[in-house]
């Protein structure tokens, strides 16, 4: 099975703009209004059961797919399963756009990658109530569903994966931050969701296409270790701890077994272990994922036994382009059982209930509709994301620009006047697209701008230089918008170089040659800043991924001092030769060829995990803050059901301003230990926040929340254990302060993984 290529998403988006065909259930009128799923008073277990019992047969098997029927004899309307909703609204065949108003665009954020360096937890949950918010109007117009399968919850631990800026970044605290935060502005906090979100992709998705091996194909060999530890951590906070609505599984194997016929995964894991079960919650299968088992795994021998593989292993929905399982085979050779297919249903249509979606206008957001979506609000909220993300890698002293009506500003790339190049993949109909370029004018800046190459190399015929350069000469400052497009990274694409483009390279070289401020602002993914970093020619350094509807907004108002960068970088930026090793290699640690993933067991970063620049100096201290602590006397003082979640004494840091311009800080701060089984990591998150608005020569406190699970380890049976010895807390990156921390007693498991099948 060929995968989709950079161009499928824009194909959803096509799909899209077809006007709507949704058709909301009617409770008043009809037959529906008879069944019992249309009481308000009982439970949603009593209502989604009478809906599924009053089904025949073959209505139950047209209802276990993506695009399902309904059941026209009952006033069942068909649903379409398939939403997105990434960084905003995004095209999909559960979605459309009009070509007018109402219901023709909405608010579209920068990439989740950007957002989550600004480390700000209360941001993104602003973000996922802006997004449900909108998506929750668009379905209460029939333009969409109320179920969204989003986020993209997957380590980012590979930087060539093509999907890497869909996701929080590469650190599992960060991202089970993020997820808990986004997950709470997603569904809110009622009895009755605003929208279902759907944690994906279970598990271990992180390859498109490498080597020959696809993400149809690929099996995962992961140790009990690095499941527990690394690859399900977010997967955890999604089920056991903030109970989302869904999760879909995903394309590749997982130690031989099919995601999607997993029962490990799907009921050990996450339905036993996690006890996600609390609302009856439902998993979807990725879209052809069910064909895989059988065409591409070769699990099954036929495409009839994948098909009850997987909804026997605890699936309940199979998400199809078209009909590419075999449901029909699959129940005719009784492999797939009536009891099957009513569990699938009973959990579809409890979570339609639990949402609201058979009440009409007594349904808690019924009233969302047009007028919410895009407002002021959310303008305000896409612009600050994106600024708050922005992450400054390199500054001689050249930014923030003082830019003044009579300076000349070269403004020289393929994304400085290019609407369609800031908002990645899974993107909606943005209501407006703000380039730098457009920016810039609106400053009344005096602009000479040219565009330039992509993945061009420096040996293509050159039709960029000549007009680049013109432009720069003629200019007081030269700002290059170069790194790469969604050409080079995307759904289906992975990376084969962490190089910077030589076309750019050698552009960038020449440009620098000129003795004028040169900043470099770069779009997409990381790539190895080496030759910018060495090259004096070039200022400074600004990273913006994919920032979104108001990008150009943001990163005029950083460079022109408007506002201050305070951004840190959610991944690792590797060196070019990191290439080497096998994108198809899921080990950790550093092993024979393997130097290690993650900034918690690679060592040698281009630029490190949690690196970002200020236009303004920071003293970072603790404050007062050096412990024993027993570990018997912290469990005995913590009655959460999971000890994971204890929260210890939460850790006081002092933050003092002693630049002269405001700016905000992030406090990143990290733990080491030689406790516990070796290898040991080089170090790992244990905290983190945001503090805002700091002024020259002020000091600003904060108390950076943590818990036990911050200072457990793994051992080789995936065990969360607790171990005593000595820690050391490091604040900043590059380190300002340390304190000390020790733990006494015995070593305790504060979670036991389950063994695999």
């Amino acid at each position: 099975m060929k995968p989709p290529s950079a161009g499928y998403i824009f194909g959803l988006a096509l799909l899209a703009s077809q006007p709507s065909s949704a058709i909301l259930p009617d409770c008043v009128n009809g037959p529906l209004k008879s069944n019992k799923v249309c009481d308000v008073t009982a439970s949603p277990a009593d209502r989604a059961s009478a809906l599924v019992q009053a089904m025949q047969s073959s209505e139950k098997l047209q209802n276990i797919v993506s695009k399902s029927q309904g059941v026209s004899r009952l006033g069942l309307p068909p649903y379409n399963w398939w939403s997105e909703a990434l960084h905003g609204v995004a095209g999909a065949p559960g979605v459309s756009f009009s070509a007018a108003s109402p219901w023709n665009y909405a608010t579209s954020f920068p990439m989740p990658l950007l957002m989550s360096a600004a480390f700000d937890d209360d941001l993104i949950e602003l973000v996922g109530t802006v997004i449900s918010t909108e998506a929750r109007a668009f379905g209460n117009a029939g333009h969409s569903g109320i179920d969204f399968w989003t986020p993209n919850i997957n380590p980012f631990k590979d930087p060539r994966w093509g999907r890497g800026s869909e996701t929080p970044g590469e650190d599992t605290l960060r991202l089970k931050g993020y997820v808990a935060a986004l997950l709470r502005g997603l569904e809110g906090e009622r009895t009755q969701k605003r929208i279902i979100a759907t944690c994906k992709h279970y598990a271990a998705n992180d390859l498109e296409s490498w080597g020959g091996v696809t993400r149809h194909n690929f099996d995962a060999e992961i140790t009990l270790q690095d499941l527990a530890e690394y690859y399900l951590q977010p997967f955890q906070q999604c089920a056991r701890d903030s109970k989302v609505g869904s999760f879909m599984c995903s394309y590749n194997s997982v130690n031989g077994v099919p995601a999607c016929a997993n029962r490990y995964l799907l009921q050990t894991i996450l339905r036993e272990h996690w006890n996600w079960t609390s609302e009856n919650q439902y998993i979807t299968s990725d879209c052809e994922a069910v064909q895989d088992v059988s065409l591409n795994h070769h699990y099954a021998s036929t495409n009839a036994e994948g098909t009850a593989l997987t909804f026997s292993a605890g699936m309940d929905s199979s998400c199809e382009y078209t009909s590419s399982s075999d449901i029909p085979g699959a129940w005719q050779s009784k492999q797939l059982t009536e009891a099957t297919v009513d569990r699938a249903l009973q959990r579809l249509y409890e979570g339609l209930v639990r949402a609201g979606y058979f009440d009409g206008a007594k349904a808690h957001y019924a009233s969302l509709g047009w007028s919410d979506v895009n407002t002021p609000q959310a303008q305000q909220l896409a612009l600050n994301a994106a600024v708050d993300g922005i992450v400054m890698l390199k500054n001689d002293g050249a930014l923030p620009l003082n830019l003044q009506s009579d300076t000349k500003v070269a403004m020289i790339g393929f994304w400085a006047n290019s609407t369609n190049k800031l908002l990645g993949g899974y993107s909606g109909k943005a209501p407006y697209l703000r380039t730098p370029v457009y920016a810039a004018q609106k400053m009344g800046l005096m602009l000479n701008v040219a565009p330039g190459p992509i993945l061009e190399k420096a040996s293509d015929q050159d039709n960029w230089t000549t007009n680049a350069i013109a432009a720069a000469s003629k200019s007081d400052v030269i700002l290059y918008f170069g790194g790469l497009d969604t050409s080079a990274a995307a759904e289906g694409v992975d990376r084969t170089s962490l190089e910077w483009p030589s076309a750019q390279v050698a552009l960038i070289k020449k440009l620098a040659g000129l003795g004028k401020p040169l900043v470099i602002v770069q779009e997409g993914d990381q790539l190895d800043n080496t030759p910018l970093l060495t090259n004096k020619g070039v200022s400074s350094i600004l990273w913006a991924s994919w920032p979104g509807q108001d990008g150009g907004t943001a990163v005029m108002q950083i460079i022109s001092g408007i506002k201050s960068p305070a951004g840190r970088l959610p991944v690792t930026q590797y060196p070019a030769n990191y290439t080497q090793l096998a994108m198809t290699d899921m080990n950790l640690r550093p092993n024979g060829s393997n130097p290690g993933r993650t900034y918690r067991w690679y060592s040698s970063p281009v630029q490190a995990f949690g690196s970002g620049l200020h236009y303004t100096t920071f003293n970072a201290s603790f404050t007062d803050y050096s412990a024993s602590l027993s570990i018997p006397t912290l469990l005995d003082g913590c009655k959460n059901t999971n000890p994971d979640t204890c929260a210890l004494q939460p850790l006081p840091v002092s933050i003092i301003n002693t630049g002269n311009r405001t700016s905000d800080f992030v406090a990143l701060v990290f733990v080491a230990s030689e406790a516990g089984p070796k290898p040991y990591p080089i170090k790992s998150l244990a905290a983190y926040g945001r503090l805002r608005n700091i002024t020259p020569g002020y000091t600003a406190t904060a108390k950076l929340p943590w818990t036990l699970g911050s200072l457990a380890r793994h051992d080789e049976n995936g065990n969360t254990v607790i171990y005593p010895g000595n820690y050391t807390l490091m604040l900043d990156q590059p380190m300002q302060a340390v304190t000390h921390l020790i733990l006494t007693g015995d070593s305790v498991v504060l979670d036991e993984w389950p063994a695999a099948n």
